[in-house]
C-alpha cells in the first residue's frame, strides 16, 4: 500500500500510540525495571560468592533480556520515525515516500508479529492439542454440523503445516459424527487451537428437511494441551471404568475385527474419553489416558482462574460453555466471532480451513482482556 505524506504520518502517529497503550498495558516498563535491577545484580562481582544464587540471577536476567530486546528495540524505532519522515520528505519531497512506506510498513509487521508471540507465550501454548467436537441436541442436523467442524479444523491443520491425527471418529447413525477428537502437533498447536473452545451455531437450510426450513444447529468444541509426564496428575484406578468395544470409525476392515477400541469414564468428574482408531487396544487405552490427563489438567487449570478472578473480583468474559461464533449460510452469508467481533461474509472459505483471521483477532481481543481493557 502507497501511503501519501499525510496519510503516513497520520498512520504513524496511531502506531505510536498504539505501542504506547500497549507498552503501558502489559507492563512492559516495570519488566524493563526489573531487568535493569538483574542486571546490575549480574554485575556486581560479589554475586559469584554464591554460585547458586549467581546462576539463577543471570539465568533470570537473560530470560527477560530475550523478551524484552525486541520490544526495546521497536519502541527505539517508532521514536525515531516521524523525525525520520520529517528529514527525508524536506530532503527528497515525495520522492521519499516509497522507502518511508517501506519502512512503515516493516515496523508495521514487526510490531503484529510481536503481540503475537506475546500472544502465544502462555505456558502450555507450545504443546500438541486434543481437539473434541461434540454435536449438541438436534440428532442428523447436529451432527453432520460437527462433521462440518471436524473438516475445517482438518483443512486449517494441513494449511497450517500441523500433523493431525484422527485418534477417535464414532459416525452418526444416518450423517455426520457422534464425536470425534483429534490429536494436533506442530508450531504452538495448542496456543492456537484453544481460541475453539466453545459453542459453535449454524444456521442454514437443511439438507435433510425436505420442507426446506431454516434450522439452527450447535456442537462444542473442546481444545486441551496434551500433558507432559513431568506434571502429575493424580488418577486413581478405582475412579476409572474402562470399557472396550469394536472401532466404529473409518480406518479398515481391521479396525472391526476386535475389541480394540477403548473408552475411559472418569467417575469423580463423569470426564468420558475414547480412543479407537489404533489396532492396539493397549496404545488406544494409552492415548485415551493422555487424553483424560489433558481434560483433568485443564478443568484444574479452570478452577485456578476462576479463584483468581473470583479473589480479584472479576467477572469470567470468556467460559467454556458459552456460544463463541455463528456460521450463517441462510438468508445471507456471515461468519462472526461473538468475543472479538471479527466477521466475514466469505463463509465457505471459512469451512475450508481458513480460521487464523479469526484466531489471530481473538488472541489480541484476550490479551487486551487479560491487561485489563475492552477490545
Amino acid at each position: 500500500m502507497e501511503r501519501s505524506q499525510k496519510e503516513l504520518i497520520k498512520q504513524t502517529n496511531e502506531m505510536i500510540q498504539h505501542f504506547e497503550e500497549y507498552w503501558k498495558l502489559h507492563n512492559f516498563q516495570e519488566d524493563f525495571d526489573r531487568l535493569q535491577s538483574l542486571v546490575e545484580k549480574a554485575n556486581d562481582p560479589k554475586l559469584w560468592d554464591n554460585p547458586d544464587l549467581a546462576k539463577i540471577t543471570t539465568q533470570k536476567r537473560n530470560d527477560l533480556q530475550a523478551k524484552l530486546d525486541p520490544w526495546i528495540e521497536l519502541k527505539k524505532e517508532l521514536k525515531e520515525l516521524p523525525d525520520l519522515i520529517e528529514l527525508t520528505i524536506e530532503e527528497l519531497g515525495e520522492g521519499g515516500l516509497p522507502s518511508l512506506n517501506a519502512d512503515f510498513e516493516r515496523l508495521f509487521l514487526k510490531y503484529e508479529e510481536l503481540q503475537m508471540l506475546d500472544a502465544l507465550s502462555g505456558k502450555d501454548d507450545d504443546k500438541p492439542a486434543f481437539v473434541n467436537i461434540h454435536p449438541g441436541a438436534g440428532g442428523t442436523e447436529s451432527q453432520d454440523w460437527a462433521d462440518m467442524l471436524l473438516r475445517m479444523y482438518t483443512r486449517y491443520c494441513e494449511k497450517k503445516g500441523y500433523r493431525a491425527e484422527l485418534v477417535d471418529y464414532q459416525p452418526g447413525e444416518t450423517a455426520g459424527i457422534k464425536n470425534a477428537t483429534l490429536y494436533v502437533k506442530g508450531d504452538h498447536p495448542f496456543g492456537y487451537l484453544k481460541c475453539e473452545s466453545g459453542v459453535h451455531r449454524l444456521v442454514r437450510i437443511s439438507p435433510f428437511d425436505s420442507n426446506k426450513r431454516r434450522h439452527t444447529s450447535f456442537a462444542s468444541v473442546y481444545v486441551t494441551p496434551e500433558v507432559d509426564d513431568d506434571i502429575k496428575i493424580q488418577i486413581e484406578e478405582k475412579d476409572l471404568r474402562v470399557d472396550v468395544y469394536r472401532s466404529s470409525g473409518a480406518g479398515g476392515q481391521h479396525v472391526n475385527t476386535t475389541d480394540s477400541a477403548v473408552r475411559i469414564t472418569h467417575i469423580p468428574t463423569g470426564i468420558v474419553v475414547s480412543c479407537q482408531m489404533e489396532r492396539s487396544q493397549i496404545k488406544n487405552r494409552d492415548t485415551a489416558m493422555k487424553m483424560l490427563k489433558a481434560r483433568l489438567y485443564e478443568l484444574e487449570k479452570q478452577k485456578v482462574e476462576e479463584e483468581n478472578e473470583k479473589k480479584a473480583g472479576e467477572k469470567r468474559d470468556i467460559a467454556w460453555g458459552s456460544q463463541i461464533r455463528s456460521y450463517v449460510f441462510h438468508p445471507y452469508n456471515l461468519v462472526k466471532d461473538h468475543r472479538s467481533e471479527h466477521e466475514t461474509g466469505n463463509i465457505h472459505n471459512v469451512m475450508d480451513g481458513d480460521i487464523d483471521p479469526f484466531i489471530i483477532a481473538f488472541l489480541k481481543y484476550q490479551t487486551n482482556v487479560k491487561a485489563g481493557v475492552k477490545a
